[in-house]
């Protein structure tokens, strides 16, 4: 694969600028290379999924990014000739477009977004049933792109517009009230404050379709009308500046906590009532004890960017095993070699393309 093709791979997404703004980046994300990237989807997906294109449904989304409309109606051009029934979300969170692949039964998905990068910036994440795409997968769609290979032109594609964001709302408000299981049910929120900063990206939704519903006070959220701009912060729970912002929203509504969002909402920060973060390590640690509740022995699979700190909180006050990725390409892959690895008895290292998966042992564990 050349240079040109080489740069719009980063991990396990495409990447590109798609919009001017910024000096000394000009635009390499455009309609043709997006075309022929969508087109190589089709074709990887159509091998995957065992079914002939004009067989498959792909569902499309994005996020506030002032590229979006450009760049959808990129990948549609791609999808649609090949016969492709193309669920148009419109926007979209990142986790949301996975599901579809769940609820809808899509046999993929396409998310167009850049995560916390700056405005100017777009790209391409793809979705299977199985998950998202791993590095090896995206290098065979850049393969395939850069040679030109596309579908065969078929008759009877279509595009739906399909409001499953409302859907999608209505699953997180359901998983709430079964994991709360308060006495007033359908409003385990009743009585708390909390604030919502979503970076006019794509996570407005939670404050007004999950947490409101739910009994919730959201007064003094902020940043929830989407502007592809981020006129007011970076998207990014792990900014500074962005931080700031909704530590001092908190303390100005003295609301009980407060939720932050990046762009596409795939991830997320919080604040406590006194405006100190719950962010990074200690958030990790915080979902860890809520997901153990009842599970005891349970396994916590995170990131190599997460610190001992994770481990030895989770090991002194859970009792549990841990899993400590060590420079993972995929988290499916990590997913994948820990269900594996979950019942070993000892401690585990196991190499696997330059990484490695540790296993750690509650104190006081034989080895």
């Amino acid at each position: 694969m050349d240079k040109f093709w080489k740069q719009f791979k980063s991990g396990t997404d495409i990447r590109g600028v798609a919009s001017e703004g910024v000096a000394g980046q000009k635009i390499n994300l455009t309609d043709e290379v997006v075309e022929k990237i969508s087109a190589g989807f089709v074709l990887w997906l159509s091998k995957k999924a065992n079914k002939p294109a004009d067989q498959l449904i792909i569902s499309v989304g994005h996020d506030s990014r002032i590229s979006a409309s450009r760049i959808q109606a990129a990948v549609t051009r791609a999808l649609e000739p090949a016969g492709v029934t193309v669920y148009d979300c419109g926007l979209a969170s990142t986790p949301s477009m996975f599901m579809t692949t769940v609820d809808l039964k899509c046999d993929g998905a396409v998310q167009i977004t850049a995560s916390h990068h700056p405005f100017n910036r777009n790209g391409l994440k793809f979705f299977t049933p199985d998950g998202g795409l791993e590095s090896d997968d995206i290098t065979a769609l850049l393969a395939l792109a850069e040679k030109g290979d596309k579908p065969e032109n078929v008759p009877g594609g279509s595009v739906k517009p399909v409001a499953y964001m409302r859907d999608y709302a209505k699953h997180l408000r359901e998983i709430i009230c079964k994991g709360v299981n308060a006495a007033d049910y359908d409003h385990p929120l009743k009585g708390f404050h909390i604030v919502v900063d979503a970076g006019n990206g794509a996570g407005g939704f939670y404050a007004s379709d999950v947490l409101e519903p739910l009994g919730a006070d959201v007064a003094g959220s902020q940043f929830l009308d989407p502007d592809g701009m981020f006129p007011n912060h970076i998207p990014n729970p792990e900014n500074e500046e962005a931080m700031a912002s909704i530590c001092e929203a908190v303390k100005e509504q003295k609301a009980d906590l407060g939720v932050i969002f990046d762009t596409d909402v795939d991830r997320g920060g919080a604040v406590d009532h006194q405006g100190e973060e719950i962010n990074r390590n200690r958030l990790v640690a915080v979902a860890s004890a809520i997901a153990l509740e009842g599970n005891e022995g349970g396994t916590i699979v995170t990131d190599s960017i997460t610190s001992s700190v994770v481990a030895a909180a989770a090991m002194h006050f859970i009792k549990v095993r841990l899993i400590l990725r060590r420079r993972w390409a995929e988290s499916t892959t990590v997913l994948r070699e820990a269900t594996k690895t979950s019942s070993t008895r000892r401690f585990v290292s196991i190499k696997k393309e330059s990484t490695v998966l540790w296993q750690l042992k509650p104190p006081g564990t034989r080895r």
